[in-house]
């Protein structure tokens, strides 16, 4: 287990673009955390890291998007408005995730049935006593 503290969105960033540089086909890295704790912002820094020059937003109504620009090829899924797991199978989740890329899995919590059984638990939480942009980032391998 790691524990990295980020004061800033540009900490978060850099945390994230050093995790992205380290990444290796088929890892899979879900993120569980509050709305704006800097899931997106890390999730930004991580694709800077893999190369990915586009701009990385989450995919909040899109449910998946893909970038092949980089060292290779991102899967970056916001599932916070799946209704039903069974809406990722049609979205191709399985070819993704069990496949030569690296995953981003940002509301992880409401796919746990269908996570792979190995990954990356990346959790963002905040601690208001050390500040408004104070994040606690644990990133463990399950």
């Amino acid at each position: 287990m790691i524990v990295k503290e980020s004061n800033s969105r540009e900490d978060t960033y850099r945390i994230g673009r050093e995790l992205g540089e380290q990444a290796v086909p088929g890892q899979v890295f879900c993120f569980f955390g509050d709305l704006g704790v800097g899931k997106t912002i890390f999730s930004q820094g991580f694709a800077k890291g893999l190369g990915v020059d586009d701009i990385v937003n989450s995919p909040t109504f899109t449910i998946v998007k893909e970038y092949d620009d980089g060292r290779l090829p991102l899967y970056h899924f916001d599932v916070y408005r799946i209704g039903d797991v069974d809406e990722m199978e049609e979205i191709g989740y399985n070819e993704m995730v069990y496949g030569d890329g690296v995953c981003l899995i940002e509301w992880a919590n409401l796919i746990e049935e269908i996570l792979p059984d190995h990954y990356q638990k990346i959790t963002i939480e905040k601690d208001l006593e050390k500040g408004t942009d104070y994040r606690k980032i644990t990133i463990e391998e399950v």
